[in-house]
């Protein structure tokens, strides 16, 4: 197992060399002068030449990637463009926000979407299959901005039921240590904050789980059925095992590797691509942040915020590998 970490380790090293030269050279492509967009339209020529100079951008691109490399290793990300607050301070800000509802989402995804393709699977061709076939199907073709505004529009607006948008209640007074409010609520001892704070993930976050949802039972559904048919399963029926115990301690550890496949993957999306519902309910994550960076034509932060969230991505994937090692001890190395 340690030969099999150490070679996925290893192999993350060309891998963010090559995410880090594609953010560079994609941020290079984007139009306009992040000096003059700095000083504005109207700064002197003089002024917009001594800052490119300042920034670097009056160097070849080969020398600004190796700058870019070194700040990397460093773990300095920069100063960002709109706010010169360095970028390393605001994503230790905002990520947490998005970790928080990728995680709520994720939780929601795992144990709604396993548990109807579990059930699917071993109840085939019943009502409830067929139900949770077509709503997954729904699920993974809903556009996540209308499911947002129309759960805003049930459940805040027309019940009441729901916060509308945010983190926590502005009448809560919570002092945020980690920036991840549910620890901050658990570690202040204060349950009421928690409540909110929980209340608040409800909305977004079941939103955001809908795609992962749907995938994740009809993957499960689909492991599951393959994995019955198995002659192994048969004979453990023959023994006289009970259900119980054919379905979920034989069948399902052995269906379980596609299905964390999946649920790492869409978890690594998760964290990246939560920027539609961050939008939606004014969410202050790493997605939200980026896209006024986008906005802005920050390239500092665009490129600090991408290659976070590309590492992240990259890492979870060498996690899912060793989880891989660890359910199936048959999976070696070449």
């Amino acid at each position: 197992m340690s030969r099999f970490i150490l070679h996925r380790l290893l192999s993350l090293i060309p891998t963010v060399l090559g995410i880090s030269l594609l953010v560079f050279l994609m941020v290079q492509l984007v139009p306009g002068d992040p000096a003059e967009m700095m000083l504005g339209e109207r700064a002197s020529e003089q002024a917009i030449q001594d800052l490119r100079q300042q920034l670097g951008l009056d160097q070849p691109l080969y020398i600004q990637y190796g700058m870019f490399l070194s700040r990397l290793v460093r773990g300095d990300l920069g100063r960002a463009l709109r706010t010169n607050e360095k970028i390393t301070v605001e994503i230790a800000e905002r990520f947490p926000a998005t970790i928080e509802l990728s995680l709520m989402a994720m939780l929601f995804a795992v144990t709604l979407g396993m548990l109807a393709g579990i059930i699917s699977a071993t109840r085939q061709y019943s009502l409830f299959d067929y139900a949770s076939m077509i709503l997954s199907l729904v699920g993974v073709s809903m556009p996540i901005f209308w499911l947002g505004l129309v759960l805003m529009i049930i459940f805040s607006v027309n019940l009441g039921w729901l916060p509308l948008s945010g983190r926590m209640s502005y009448n809560i007074q919570l002092q945020s240590v980690t920036h991840f409010y549910l620890l901050d609520s658990v570690l202040a001892g204060d349950w009421k904050a928690l409540r909110d704070v929980l209340w608040h993930l409800v909305l977004p976050a079941f939103t955001l789980s809908t795609i992962p949802m749907a995938i994740i039972a009809r993957i499960t559904r689909s492991s599951m059925l393959e994995v019955l048919r198995q002659d192994y399963i048969r004979t453990a029926r023959a023994k006289g095992l009970s259900r119980f115990a054919v379905h979920y301690k034989h069948a399902l550890k052995n269906a379980l590797i596609p299905v964390i496949t999946v649920i790492g993957l869409q978890f690594g999306i998760l964290l990246g691509g939560a920027i539609l519902t961050e939008t939606i309910f004014a969410w202050p994550g790493i997605g939200l942040w980026l896209l006024n960076a986008v906005y802005a034509r920050d390239f500092n932060a665009v490129q600090g915020g991408t290659m976070l969230v590309a590492t992240t991505f990259v890492s979870i994937n060498m996690i899912v590998d060793v989880l891989y090692a660890w359910v199936n001890p048959r999976i070696k190395v070449n």
